[in-house]
């Protein structure tokens, strides 16, 4: 009854079924490790959030590198800004991801003459600009100022996907990074830079959006992280594999009774009579 599973064709239904079982326990546990790391990575994000704000001096140095677990802690910063060495960042959204527009970033010069990178938030593009010539961007607070951020490393391809081309337009960049930017400000640069969300005394004139707060855990009402769901997924798929196979041997094995069924009929019954003249 059976002998038709070692037909080519069920054969081959029985390796791909075999092969891909496997597959899938492997991606559902590809899907639970990026769910773990991504649990983590919120959870030390909310921990930076709530954490009390500090000098931006305690997190950072000239050359060094922003701590992974300092990522989003609020920083305090005083002293005056350079908008003659400010550049744009290319190709950044607006906060609800409708507008594509730049992102403006200016020294600040620290009372100490150290000077840390800000990003004072959203422009939008020139709606005829050329795309080459520099845009136009908010006036810069002027005097001394205290400003309060978002420490942030700096960006790399790694950490964006975004590519930094070459080339560009003067004073216009691809990534926010102090160690590429060093060498154009005459004080020395902290590492990292400060994602801006409050200045001392608030400027009079039009500034650029800020940059919205991450909203860690927040998937607008699906699993957060959603790998965990994509895991199950997976691993259901792994079930419903067997449970397929079986389905379509017992639909093959009913198929092959009732067709020795209607044959044997077939055969029982007597040859019909020839009509006669």
């Amino acid at each position: 009854m059976y002998r038709f599973l070692l037909s080519r064709q069920w054969v081959i239904l029985t390796l791909v079924c075999l092969v891909l079982m496997p597959i899938m326990v492997e991606l559902g546990l590809w899907q639970m490790h990026r769910h773990e790391s991504q649990a983590r990575q919120n959870s030390a994000i909310a921990r930076s959030l709530a954490a009390p704000s500090v000098p931006v001096e305690k997190l950072t140095a000239p050359r060094a590198e922003v701590p992974s677990q300092e990522n989003f802690r609020t920083v305090t910063a005083r002293g005056h800004y350079d908008p003659a060495h400010q550049v744009v960042v290319r190709h950044r959204t607006s906060s609800d991801g409708s507008t594509i527009g730049y992102y403006l970033v200016t020294p600040l010069v620290l009372d100490d003459g150290k000077a840390v990178l800000v990003n004072r938030g959203w422009i939008p593009a020139p709606q005829y600009g050329d795309g080459v010539s520099f845009p136009p961007v908010p006036g810069t607070p002027s005097g001394e100022v205290t400003i309060t951020g978002r420490m942030r490393p700096d960006e790399t391809t790694a950490s964006t996907s975004i590519r930094d081309k070459s080339g560009l337009p003067p004073r216009q960049i691809m990534l926010i990074n102090s160690s590429k930017l060093a060498d154009s400000v005459s004080e020395p640069l902290l590492g990292g830079y400060i994602e801006l969300t409050g200045t001392s005394p608030k400027p009079s004139a039009d500034q650029p959006e800020l940059v919205p707060a991450p909203t860690p855990g927040d998937s607008g009402g699906w699993y957060s992280p959603p790998h965990l769901a994509y895991a199950w997924q997976w691993w259901l798929f792994v079930v419903m594999i067997p449970v397929g196979w079986v389905i379509l041997v017992r639909r093959e094995v009913r198929d092959q009774r009732r067709t020795r069924e209607k044959a044997a009929q077939s055969a029982a019954e007597p040859a019909e009579a020839p009509a006669r003249a």
